[in-house]
């Protein structure tokens, strides 16, 4: 709450005729660290959004989030050139987002202003709740960032690189936590005094945990796990007994949508979704195995499932001989063949290294122009009919 009223957030008027102040409530969480333990308790004031009617109260509302390869990408580079990576975090980021609809809430609970009960808050800034709060805190802190020097990568709209005659700086922002690399102390130090006086902040060092993936130093670089995640799976669905398997799935043992015991869907789509963070952070060994599982039978191969008729396409992208990007998913068409689907494979393939080939041109001090990534296949067919098609 002293953030919100430091932050002149609202102020204090009579409601106009015909307006109807939206509602609000207290949210109670617990803050974990990293190795599973209460760091914090933590109360949030949040509005009633959802009574908020589109077209008055609130427009646009899409806001970027970085993708987890561009995270991979960031500390993939902060290893092969030996960098540093720093952690900040925004307090109460939503907030300085500035609002532009006029809105209005009820004075929050223990917090009415004597001798001004019935009036309300109107909003000068955004508040966590609010449809736009995170667009609007996205274009404040793009504008803080275009201001101070910094350009917007060209294929992910929340990675900013600065490069100057004395270094370079790379910024990867996610919601309001942040990965910042360089080549230069001088310069990553400047950046975050230049985020302290424009947000507050919070300067957590060397970074150690982003989104529960656990990052660690070795005499090789870094390493990336989410061991702690796993276990709280585990725990989550009452499987801290699970035997450890010599393989992720029985390949013998091909799956049907036909056939198989019946499971509650809501449980089961919780550690289908628990399983695909995973996959999606740090184990793409559980690609190929969450895809087949979320449908709940197999087509491996060409067509492996007889009901299916679908193939599967899977891709694998490593810079500096570690994974920074993949995928494994059914195909959207029936392939008639096995080069037929192996091509379908490998047009997607070729749209994952372009986009991978694009984020690198705005990389500071990567040799240009980058060269072609080499794409391997296995299948004759299929590199001699990519071949024809060039």
């Amino acid at each position: 709450m002293d953030s919100i009223l430091q932050n002149h957030t609202w102020e204090l008027v009579d409601l106009p005729a015909g307006c109807k102040p939206l509602g609000h409530r207290w949210i109670f969480k617990r803050k974990m660290k990293a190795d599973g333990t209460i760091d914090k308790y933590k109360a949030r004031l949040v509005i009633k959004g959802y009574n908020q009617r589109e077209g008055l109260d609130y427009f646009d509302t899409y806001s970027p989030v970085t993708r987890l390869t561009s995270i991979r990408l960031v500390l993939a580079i902060a290893s092969l050139r030996n960098s540093e990576v720093h952690q900040m975090d925004v307090k109460t980021a939503f907030l300085n987002g500035d609002l532009e609809e006029e809105i209005y809430m009820e004075q929050p609970e223990g917090y009415i202003a004597l001798g001004q009960e019935r009036k309300v808050c109107k909003f000068v800034k955004s508040l966590y709740g609010l449809k736009q709060a995170p667009k609007q805190w996205h274009q404040k802190f793009d504008h803080v960032m275009l201001e101070c020097g910094f350009k917007i990568n060209e294929c992910d709209k929340c990675v900013y690189v600065k490069d100057t005659q004395i270094g370079y700086v790379i910024l990867c922002l996610y919601v309001d936590d942040m990965l910042i690399i360089g080549n230069n102390d001088k310069m990553v130090k400047s950046t975050k005094n230049m985020l302290k006086a424009r947000f507050d902040m919070k300067d957590m060092g060397l970074a150690n945990v982003i989104l529960v993936i656990q990052i660690s130093r070795t005499q090789n670089g870094l390493a990336l796990s989410q061991a702690h995640y796993v276990d709280k799976i585990l725990e989550k669905f009452n499987a801290d007994d699970t035997a450890v398997a010599r393989t992720l799935i029985d390949t013998s043992h091909h799956l049907s949508k036909n056939r198989g015991e019946g499971v509650a869907q809501v449980e089961y789509s919780r550690i289908i979704g628990s399983l695909m963070y995973l996959m999606s952070c740090t184990r793409p060994d559980l690609a190929f195995v969450v895809s087949a599982v979320i449908e709940g039978f197999s087509d491996a191969n060409w067509i492996s499932d007889i009901k299916g008729f679908k193939s599967t396409s899977g891709y694998i992208f490593t810079l500096g001989g570690v994974a920074i990007s993949w995928k494994s998913s059914k195909q959207t068409i029936i392939a008639r063949s096995t080069m037929e689907s192996e091509f379908i494979a490998l047009d997607k393939c070729g749209e994952e290294a372009e986009w991978l080939k694009q984020f690198l041109e705005d990389v500071p001090r990567w040799e240009k122009p980058i060269s072609a990534i080499c794409i391997h296949c296995d299948s004759q067919s299929t590199i001699g009919r990519a071949k024809s098609a060039m």
